[in-house]
């Protein structure tokens, strides 16, 4: 189960946010079983997009998962 504040890791490319699979982000909101609110953000701190996202959308964060970053395309 997924909740506020948990990383999550994208599974779909959403290309109008700049965002790929596997990109990770905070969960800010639960919206039930409808899906949740996610905070994208660079290593900086700037947030990239906010999206709200159907649970088939993300899936969480492992243990023993290795982060991999990449650089942001101009908006």
């Amino acid at each position: 189960m997924i909740h506020e504040l948990d990383p999550v890791v994208l599974t779909v490319d959403l290309p109008e946010h700049r965002l790929r699979p596997g990109d990770i982000g905070t969960v800010v909101l639960v919206h039930g079983e409808k899906g949740y609110e996610v905070e994208f953000v660079t290593l900086d701190g700037e947030t990239i997009a906010v999206v709200s996202l159907r649970p088939d959308q993300v899936r969480p964060a492992a243990p023993g998962e290795l982060p991999h970053a990449r650089p942001v395309e101009a908006a």
